[in-house]
């Protein structure tokens, strides 16, 4: 597996800076969960680690070797990106959305192969939708299209896969099996992982590390016990809330609090 090193980066999309100063470092086999309100940078440094986009100022190195020096192919075949949001404009089966994930291996002259027609099969096994690979994408649930991308993100058989908010806008269940199956290829495969994370009581249950953002600088960066605390939760999203022990887990969950709590007793 492969490790990320960022270092010293700014970025700026042309309007003021969006991210400052990011200095992080990944270890292979690591998985860290970015967190922090929306327009703090999370979405931005997934794509500066991916070779997406290139910083203003500032390294990104993958494995010893320059980011920006290494040709798109070859980032494509070490680092898997799943989306926020992916759209297919045609009537692609399951199947065909996965086998996307193998165009960095596919040779121009001589298509697909057996080991590609592999790896797609094995990443719908993976996800646990091999009985959808016959079904039209435009057709399944939020939820099993989510799977249906990581599927197609598993066939590119990654070193480090990026994950921008993989939960937004699932049900509970999809959320619960989306986190359990990269933490399950985390700890049997040791995939390096980082994602961008909406929910804090998720990332804090499935990550063993987090870092946290604010206004593109990092407030934070430790386990969920060290960054999910109260006084940096009020710092950073301005809101009230308590900070308790999961009951399963003891890992650190949040409350939020009314800001007015008599408008909500109950007799």
């Amino acid at each position: 597996m492969i490790g990320l090193s960022i270092k010293q980066v700014f970025f700026s999309y042309g309007n003021g800076l969006v991210l400052h100063d990011i200095d992080l470092s990944v270890e292979p086999g690591e998985m860290v969960g970015l967190l922090g309100p929306n327009g703090s940078g999370k979405t931005t440094l997934i794509k500066l680690a991916s070779g997406i986009l290139k910083p203003g100022q500032g390294e990104i190195w993958l494995d010893g070797s320059n980011l920006n020096q290494i040709k798109r192919k070859a980032v494509a075949r070490s680092i898997a990106v799943m989306p926020q949001q992916f759209h297919i404009p045609f009537a692609f089966r399951v199947g065909e959305v996965v086998m996307l994930g193998r165009i960095p291996f596919i040779r121009t002259l001589t298509g697909e192969t057996e080991a590609d027609r592999e790896a797609v099969g094995y990443a719908l096994e993976l996800a646990g939708i091999s009985e959808l690979e016959q079904r039209r994408f435009d057709e399944l649930s939020g939820g099993e299209r989510q799977k249906v991308i990581l599927a197609m993100v598993l066939a590119q058989q990654p070193e480090l896969l990026l994950l921008d908010e993989p939960t937004v806008h699932l049900d509970i269940t999809h959320q619960v099996e989306i986190l359990e199956l990269v933490r399950g290829l985390n700890r049997r495969q040791g995939l390096t992982v980082v994602a961008a994370m909406h929910d804090l009581n998720l990332a804090s249950l499935y990550f063993d590390r987090l870092v946290l953002l604010k206004e593109g600088r990092v407030l934070a960066d430790g386990t969920p016990a060290e960054v999910i605390t109260e006084n940096m939760l009020r710092e950073v999203f301005a809101a009230s809330v308590k900070v308790e022990a999961h009951p399963a887990t003891g890992a650190p969950h949040v409350v939020i609090m009314p800001e007015e709590s008599d408008h909500y007793s109950v007799d």
